[in-house]
């Protein structure tokens, strides 16, 4: 059985790469037989398995190429910790058929390697890399620099990102290196600020097979600093021989850093202090930030392997027309796709790496001295990182309820909260804070994390479940400490709040053991770096841009003839109704042709003011058809659509009072935002004063980029543009259909803002829309279709349900016992075991992080938590899963 964490494993079976060991002459053992490998491209490739002696160890190999007689760069590609070879194959395969003779192997201890696990011992795993290129000077395939110097390049994930660093610092003959979520100093990343992160430094071991399998030296290490509970100088010394930083003034060649953002093993610091090194020493370095990492997440895999494959088509093959992309890259991220599951990722970059420490801003906080208790034993323990379970869910679903993974017990931090902040604000970097610690012991261990929290105080977010760990010696006599917090990429909305809050104890690290009070206040703003030459990328033009402008003009002007069209008079305008909305009464639409077949029957439904309404349905439930019944472009066969009492006909006159967004706006490219909205007003032929124009555009939040040609706009620009412009007037009633179509997180968040604002004037939204969990944060009532007919109407927590129920996912079933113990505990009404978890439902008063901190306290294996309703499941629940 594989009992490493689910996030971990995957990490190890993506083509990740090692680093090797070894030192003296290499054998060849076995000659290997070389066979075709289906290929997807016009030549097969051919791989060879081969069994070298060096020195004594069994290094496991295989080589990749084509057919053909011309030599060719090589790439060395190196496994992840706990991998081996063959999870190399499928990049060495594409990497062949891009025209490279490829190397895999399994590091010492890993596959079919023999020999003890060193860590990238300098005279080991180092060493036979060199042993390794020595063969591939050999190779009639491989493309010579000189006589016994190949031209090669190395690429390589976490244990192999590291060897590919240390192989480039010990051997002059590497000319070109994309390591990726690695470290630059492992005692750094195992021992950061003097704690001992003990819950990651065991994974790593016992990964490897356990203590023996390691090199003597090693093992005795880990067991003496995981008795005592802190790291020794030896101990730094050992890590530090074996790391990329000792010998970092070496790295002489073309450097690719990719890093991971959801990482506690590894942080983005590991990068940084990597990139200051080498293009110190001269070499050009670029800076990519991944969204996933050691911890889950997405691992970008595929951009990962393209940009790796530019990087080495630039410095291997010295093609100079390869673009290798920006000198800074990041991706961000902003929740999930509610249709597929999947995280919405969207690219951001600058010329060049900003570095950690960009373009500071400071922001003041508030909060007076405070005692902070370290409880005996360090138990129970502070929640921040929970290693291996990102991608799988856990802290995912924690956050979404509201609290994220990070649980802070009361009496066990010191907290300080600045006042909202009253503009967006971007962090790129490390946060950094000084404060005051005393002690009652002489030394003093405290977790640094900063949150973000929200307007109602209650939702708060720890970004990517990062702490900073710091210790203090001396602390009797009382210190200023200055603290560096984790590197982040994160936005700070207008109107959060950002939370310094300073822990005793952490799970994943070790803590003193003896019971101990801290004092800790302020001794100044919290400085937080913006890098404000990092831009999110646009999204290319669409070419509905170009092609629209005409279409739109179109349309303005039979809207025009259409609203200056008297028709014969209609119902009565019904006066108790002129206050409401919206008004549908057992509406219809028959398909056309057909005397019984029906895109809308007998819906009815009211709509107030201050409303946002989300209208949901599943494809062919009859949403369009309502809408455009709505704004009066069609004519229902029964019943009717009173506005504001008005019955609603074509060219009705108070549809004036209604703005519509539908299926995208025209404008014309090479006139600003303001020129076109001015211009779309004019033709409604209504006057000027009327349009309400800085009002609208004050809520759409376009700012300066109103006097830009409309060409230069991102798609959440044009998307906001299009709303000022349904918004024209300040129409009374607001229809919306997808507006969040093609939008990156970010802006779907911008839009999510855009309706509120609208409606918290006192006027109403109706908005149709696939994406449920966006639906669910930005509704505040709901109508279900499905068939044409109404399926429920409400407020949305009277469809979702109460929400007092919470799934505990454990992966395996709960003894008897234990389930007991959890029924017990203060805050719980029922408890039902499930086959993979437990279904807890919560008395009033009772909070999803006292049940998460009490399951840790009864040694409970939390996978995930999660609402056990969310919207979607209510939908799914609805419409029978016709959808």
């Amino acid at each position: 059985m594989d009992l490493r964490p689910p996030g971990l494993r995957a990490l190890l079976r993506r083509p990740r790469r090692l680093l090797s060991a070894a030192a003296a002459v290499v054998v060849l053992v076995g000659a290997g037989t070389w066979t075709a490998v289906a290929s997807g491209g016009p030549a097969p490739v051919h791989r060879a398995d081969k069994v070298m002696a060096v020195d004594g160890v069994r290094l496991d190999t295989s080589f990749f190429t084509t057919s053909g007689t011309g030599r060719r760069p090589a790439v060395l590609l190196a496994h992840g910790f706990g991998g081996s070879k063959e999870g190399m194959r499928t990049e060495a395969e594409d990497l062949a058929r891009h025209g490279y003779a490829v190397l895999t192997w399994s590091a010492r201890g890993f596959g079919a390697s023999t020999g003890k696990i060193g860590l990238n011992d300098p005279k080991g795993e180092v060493a036979d890399v060199s042993r390794l290129i020595d063969w591939l000077a050999k190779q009639p395939q491989v493309q010579l620099d000189r006589a016994g110097d190949p031209r090669v390049g190395m690429a390589g994930g976490s244990y192999g990102g590291a060897i590919s660093l240390l192989a480039a610092a010990y051997d002059h003959r590497v000319d070109a290196i994309a390591p990726s979520i690695t470290y630059w100093n492992l005692a750094d990343a195992l021992f950061p600020g003097g704690v001992f992160k003990k819950l990651w430094a065991g994974i790593f071991f016992n990964t490897g097979g356990g203590c023996a399998d390691f090199q003597p030296e090693l093992c005795a290490m880990y067991n003496r600093v995981a008795e005592s509970g802190k790291p020794d100088a030896a101990a730094v010394k050992l890590l530090e021989e074996r790391s990329p930083s000792a010998v970092g003034d070496r790295i002489k060649v073309p450097t690719l850093l990719f890093q991971g953002q959801t990482d506690s093993l590894f942080t983005l610091a590991q990068s940084d202090a990597a990139a200051k090194a080498i293009r110190a020493g001269g070499a050009p370095v670029d800076v990519d930030w991944i969204a996933g990492g050691h911890d889950g997440g997405d691992l970008e895999t595929s951009r990962v392997e393209a940009r790796t494959t530019a990087w080495f088509d630039r410095y291997l093959k010295g093609d100079k027309a390869t673009g290798t992309g920006p000198g800074f890259r990041i991706t961000r991220t902003g929740g999930l796709d509610s249709t597929d599951g999947a995280a919405q990722l969207r690219g951001a970059s600058a010329d060049s790496y900003p570095g950690l420490e960009s373009h500071r801003k400071d922001i003041a906080l508030k909060g007076g001295t405070q005692r902070v208790d370290n409880p005996a034993g360090a138990s129970p323990p502070g929640v921040s990182a929970l290693p291996g379970l990102g991608g799988s869910g856990g802290l995912a679903q924690l956050s979404s309820l509201g609290v994220g993974v990070s649980l802070d017990f009361p009496g066990q931090y010191a907290r300080f909260d600045s006042a909202p902040v009253t503009d967006t604000v971007q962090i790129t970097g490390t946060p950094t804070a000084t404060v005051h610690i005393a002690s009652t012991a002489d030394d003093a261990v405290l977790f640094g994390k900063v949150y973000d929290v929200g307007p109602d105080g209650t939702q708060q977010v720890l970004p990517s479940q990062l702490v900073a760990p710091v210790r203090v010696g001396g602390a009797k006599a009382g210190k200023d400490v200055t603290i560096t917090l984790p590197a982040i990429d994160h936005e700070v909305q207008k109107g959060h709040r950002l939370r310094l809050v300073l822990a005793s104890t952490d799970l994943g690290y070790a803590s003193p053991t003896a019971p101990a009070t801290y004092t800790v206040s302020l001794k100044g703003a919290l400085s937080v770096p913006t890098a404000p030459q990092v831009d999110t990328a646009a999204a290319p033009l669409p070419a509905w841009v170009w092609w629209l402008p005409l279409a739109g003009a179109v349309a303005a002007l039979a809207l025009l003839l259409t609203g200056r069209r008297r028709t014969a008079a209609g119902p009565a305008p019904a006066a108790e109704l002129a206050g409401v909305p919206l008004q549908i009464t057992d509406l219809s639409k028959r398909y056309a042709g057909s005397a019984d077949r029906y895109a809308v029957r007998e819906l009815s439904f009211r709509v107030e003011k201050g409303q946002v309404l989300g209208l949901l349905g599943p494809n062919g439930a009859g949403k369009t058809t309502t809408l455009r019944m709505l704004m009066g472009l069609i004519k229902p066969d029964g019943g009717e659509v009173r506005v504001f009492g008005h019955a609603i006909r074509p060219g009705a006159p108070v549809l004036s009072r209604v703005g519509a967004f539908v299926e995208g706006a025209g404008f014309l490219p090479h006139l600003s935002g303001r020129e076109n909205l001015e211009l779309y007003w004019q033709a409604t032929g209504r006057p000027p004063e009327d349009a309400h124009l800085d009002e609208a555009l004050k809520i759409a939040g376009l700012g300066d980029a109103l006097a830009r040609a409309v060409r230069t706009y991102s798609q959440g620009m044009r998307q906001r543009l299009a709303i000022a412009q349904a918004m024209l007037g300040l129409p009374d009633l607001l229809i919306l259909d997808e507006p969040t179509n093609g939008l990156d997180p970010p802006q779907i968040r911008e839009m999510r803002e855009v309706m509120i604002r609208y409606a918290a004037a006192g006027r109403t939204v109706i908005v149709s829309s696939h994406l449920l969990a966006e639906v669910e944060q930005s509704c505040t009532h709901l109508v279900v279709m499905d068939r044409g007919r109404l399926v429920q109407a409400g407020p949305v927590a009277e469809i979702i349900g109460s929400g007092d129920t919470l799934l505990v996912g454990t992966g395996t079933p709960v003894p008897e016992p234990v389930v007991e113990k959890v029924a017990a505990l203060p805050g719980v009404a029922t408890v039902t075991s499930t086959d993979d978890g437990l279904l807890v439902r919560l008395e009033p008063g009772g909070s999803a992080p006292q049940l998460v901190a009490e399951l840790v306290r009864l040694d409970v294996p939390v996978a995930s938590v999660g609402p056990h309703r969310r919207l979607e499941d209510a939908f799914l629940t609805l419409i029978g899963g016709s959808a």
